[in-house]
């Protein structure tokens, strides 16, 4: 075994293959950038090796810095991780000339495997099932539209290299070929520096399964079941589980055969993974290997209780599998949620800034593989993912209950995160009824909104928990002062009942309190006529999460208040509630509606970023919702909206121009007035 390793990573994965290095007695060492100088990984590491600047090409995608820090440390061998360089076979090759053993796949494997176009035709000579399509790269658009014809639309341009959605593109008439072409071609070059891209039919709806691999140098090849990744947007998977609700035992073992079939075929060696995607009729097909570990792995060392970086680390030193097929077993399930620093109200746009509030959730069946604390940075260089929150059950119900817990009790404050946007997708019926397809969040969210209405019994939840804080905090006030009162003349009654009116949005609810409620006493809150029973907590107002015992069952909440308003995040909600006694609800009447007398006339940048292109100039029209500007941050692409309907004063930034958040990057004439 080693006894030194560089992990060539970063952030959520670098900490976890330290975590089990430490388990193991193996020495650690992390490589960091400016932008990481802080970073919790950098700091859990044995050793850490500064190597460039925060731009991902000065640092962590720089192979001769990297192999000189694993070399000038005396590491033995280099752990990749993912992302980054951690399917580049230029990467590998480069390890092994160093004398130095690359935790994964032989160089050969990574080489064929990530390129789609040999690694299906190598699926195809090994038996798998694969995707009807044109298996060579695309000249021109003719031959892009004889293949398409041939294979019938709708067909998915894919690139060659690389992964993670991008470059794909769907084109549905021949008519659009044209220019999915041109940006799909545009997208690969950016994102591999690779041209190539091939057609195959576009599966609609279809379920994403992959199956995890584990395969030693001795020629032992075992599979440990499917992950269900259905759950995406814009390709990027959001939340994944372990087993599929959709796989049945005698479908598992052919995708586990076949998986295996293509590992021994390619020569495999170490951890990866056989992604397929499946149709309604349960027909899968080979859509592409990783030669990698999964960032999704989690789900599949709790229903297996096998360590994946272990037995990566053991494979690599040359041992042996310690069990064959009949060895491995499955108990109970586990969903996974990515959390990531991004703001769904907004276009789902990255967010950035730094973390001034953190509080993981814990608990039975609860695991979270973060790479963040409180007073951590979160820049424009990296990927947007903070952390993955994964929760085991017996039952795929009570792994689904537990993870929306989880994610109610899970506070980070400083950057927008999609918290409560995983939260809801785990709420819907259809969701837990297990009706998945890759066109999920499409079906039935829009604008980062779901489309069904928050379940009542939740808001009602949610009201009874910001009156029953709003209440506890005013009597608490009221005690403080007690002493000033005068004690001539009668005390007020408070009364033995406390009615409220609590409003959010369109919702109206009556709460009324039973009683004066004390921190570890037995309280009655009627919502809309309905009555709870609540144990009452010992509030701590400094707090943001909140802990209630209501019919028997616990619930987590979020929250911020100020006065009488309470924002509140429960089970996906995300709103502003509103307390009232009787008397000030009466008095609302006579308020003056809130109006917003602010008018837009600037184009804000809503994030630090690059500039990629500006879709307009100087003197055009645009309409409001039009994108007029492109910008890159945290290796995503995000368009900038117009706020108004109007003509375009001045545009400020151009092309290749860093730009930051709050900067103005349009002006705009309002009213045939030219905006100052």
């Amino acid at each position: 075994m080693f006894d030194k390793i560089l992990i060539a990573n970063r952030g959520e994965i670098a900490i976890r293959i330290i975590r089990t290095c430490n388990r193991m007695g193996i020495r650690t060492v992390a490589v960091y950038s400016d932008a990481d100088s802080r970073s919790l990984h950098k700091n859990l590491a044995d050793e850490a090796v500064y190597i460039g600047e925060s731009q991902s090409q000065k640092s962590y995608l720089n192979i001769d810095k990297i192999i000189a820090a694993a070399t000038s440390t005396g590491c033995q061998a280099v752990h990749p991780g993912y992302g980054f360089l951690s399917e580049k076979a230029d990467f590998a090759k480069a390890v092994v000339a160093a004398g130095l053993v690359f935790i994964g796949p032989p160089t050969s494997v990574v080489d064929i495997m990530g390129d789609k176009i040999t690694s299906k035709e190598l699926a195809k000579n090994a038996g798998v099932p694969v995707i009807p399509g044109h298996i060579e790269a695309i000249k021109d658009e003719a031959e892009a539209l004889a293949a398409a014809a041939a294979v019938g639309y709708p067909v998915l341009l894919k690139p060659a290299a690389g992964g993670g959605g991008k470059g794909m593109r769907i084109v549905a008439r021949p008519e659009d070929m044209q220019a999915a072409l041109a940006a799909s071609r545009q997208e690969t070059q950016k994102a591999f520096n690779d041209t190539r891209v091939f057609v195959e039919r576009y599966i609609e709806q279809p379920r994403h399964i992959e199956i995890q691999i584990l395969a030693d140098s001795q020629g032992h090849v075992v599979h440990l079941g499917e992950r269900e990744c259905s759950i995406q947007r814009r390709y990027q998977k959001v939340i994944e589980e372990s087993p599929s609700p959709a796989v049945s035992p005698e479908l598992r073992q052919r995708m586990g055969k076949a998986a295996c079939d293509l590992a021994r075929v390619s020569g495999y060696v170490n951890a990866g993974t056989v992604e397929f995607v499946m149709d309604s009729q349960h027909n899968f097909f080979f859509l592409e290997m990783n030669t990698r570990l999964q960032v999704e792995h989690p789900v599949t060392e709790l229903v297996t209780g096998l360590d994946l970086v272990e037995w990566q680390l053991r494979i690599a030193s040359g041992e042996p599998l310690s069990f064959d097929q009949s060895g491995v077993s499955f108990t109970g399930w586990a969903i996974e949620a990515r959390i990531c620093a991004e703001d769904p109200s907004r276009g789902f746009i990255p967010s950035t800034g730094m973390i001034t509030r953190y509080a993981a959730p814990r608990g039975k069946g609860v695991r979270v593989d973060s790479g963040v604390n409180i007073g951590g940075k979160i820049d424009v260089y990296y990927d947007s993912m903070l952390a993955k929150l994964i929760c085991h059950g017996q039952t795929r119900e009570e792994a689904r209950r537990g993870l929306i817990e989880a994610l109610n009790g899970y506070h980070i404050e400083g950057v927008s995160t999609n918290i409560d946007f995983v939260t809801s997708v785990l709420c819907l019926p259809e969701f837990a009824e297990g009706n998945l397809s890759t066109a999920f969040i499409e079906q039935h969210f829009e604008g980062g909104v779901s489309k069904r209405s928050p379940s009542l019994q939740s808001l009602q939840l949610a009201a009874l928990a910001a009156t029953l804080i709003y209440h506890t905090r005013t009597v608490a006030v009221r005690e403080s002062l007690r002493h000033m009162v005068s004690d001539i003349g009668g005390r007020r009654d408070l009364g033995k009942t406390h009615p409220y009116k609590v409003r959010s949005q369109d919702d109206l609810f009556e709460v009324t309190l039973e009683g004066t409620p004390a921190s570890g006493e037995t309280c009655t809150i009627r919502v809309d006529g309905t009555t709870h029973t609540v144990v009452i907590p010992t509030f701590e107002f400094f707090r943001r999460r909140l802990k209630l015992n209501i019919n028997g069952q616990a619930y987590r909440f979020r929250l911020q208040f100020d006065e009488s308003f309470m924002f509140m995040s429960f089970n996906g909600i995300s709103r502003v509630f509103e307390v009232y006694t009787p008397k000030e609800w009466d008095l609302m009447k006579f308020m003056p509606e809130k109006a917003d007398k602010a008018f837009n006339n600037m184009l804000v940048c809503p994030m630090p970023g690059l500039v990629v292109d500006v879709l307009a100039q100087k003197g055009e029209r645009v309409h409001r919702g039009q994108n007029l500007v492109i910008l890159e941050s945290m290796k995503m692409e995000s368009g900038v909206a117009s706020p108004v309907d109007g003509v375009i004063a001045e545009v400020r930034v151009s092309s290749g121009q860093a730009v930051e958040a709050g900067e103005t990057l349009i002006r705009f004439e309002v009213e045939g007035t030219i905006a100052s």
